[in-house]
């Protein structure tokens, strides 16, 4: 990854990813002892089942009861969601900070007008106010367009080369950020469904084998293993479907953001263009 022409920025950047990486190291396997302890001590608490024994069969209507007798399966996509919220709220406050205050497009519409009437330090100004990765970003071209603006060294081209290259690079170290942790969504949109219906077919196996074991009879208690078995389908589903929505939610969000930096760079160019 390339580094700003600041030197404190490449390492807080660097610094930021090493807390994300650990930060999701420590969160994943603390919510499966969450979620694990939640499946055994309080779903499979004996006053949820018949006799006070959770290898019984749940009382009628107690939900813990029939969400414990789902499987093994359960504390896993109890997991899962656990770190969806997990991260749907984490995402949440960073690409917040990322938008900085007041409206991305509004200050886009501001920076171009100071650009247009070749007033730098005023877009400049106009970053400082709003903060945020767009504005970093900006900033950093503008800090650059002023530094070779009147620079008899180099040429035209190399000039607006270098103003080029400072928003890469300043985007660069500030994409990703907006972007990590998405993958643990995309991923759990993708294989909480499977697991979901893997415990449903585990259920079902385990049903018929137990009918089967009573000579056919047994009806009640069939209907009773398919529900439970099914506990695992719609924690899947529910999972998944959450996952892919917010997915899509940061991704638009993210969208946003890369197209305002890309208007605001093609303005600082083309004001370079007009005025050096």
């Amino acid at each position: 990854m390339a580094n700003t022409p600041t030197p404190v920025a490449p390492s807080s950047g660097a610094n930021n990813s090493k807390v994300n990486i650990s930060l999701a190291a420590i969160v994943i396997p603390a919510l499966f002892i969450v979620s694990y302890c939640v499946f055994k001590f309080v779903f499979g608490n004996g006053a949820n089942f018949q006799g006070g024994n959770n290898e019984g069969h749940p009382l009628p209507g107690n939900y813990f009861g029939q969400v414990y007798k789902g499987g093994f399966i359960v504390p896993i996509l109890m997991t899962m969601f656990l770190i969806v919220v997990t991260f749907v709220i984490e995402r949440f406050i960073t690409i917040s900070k990322a938008q900085g205050s007041g409206s991305t497009v509004n200050f886009v519409r501001k920076v171009k007008l100071s650009l247009v009437a070749n007033n730098v330090d005023g877009a400049i100004r106009e970053c400082d106010t709003h903060k945020g990765s767009v504005a970093n970003i900006v900033r950093a071209g503008l800090m650059r367009y002023k530094a070779v603006a009147n620079s008899t060294d180099i040429t035209k081209d190399h000039k607006l080369e270098l103003i080029q290259k400072e928003i890469e690079e300043a985007s660069a170290l500030e994409m990703p950020m907006l972007e990590r942790n998405l993958v643990i969504l995309a991923t759990i949109a993708s294989v909480a469904t499977l697991f979901g219906l893997l415990g449903t077919v585990l259920g079902m196996i385990r049903s018929f084998a137990a009918l089967a074991s009573e000579g056919g009879s047994g009806a009640e208690a069939l209907a009773t293993g398919i529900s439970e078995a099914l506990i695992n389908t719609a924690l899947g589903i529910g999972t998944s479907a959450l996952s892919i929505v917010m997915y899509n939610y940061f991704t638009t969000q993210i969208d946003k953001l890369t197209f305002g930096i890309d208007e605001v760079g093609y303005s600082i160019i083309a004001s370079f263009k007009a005025n050096y």
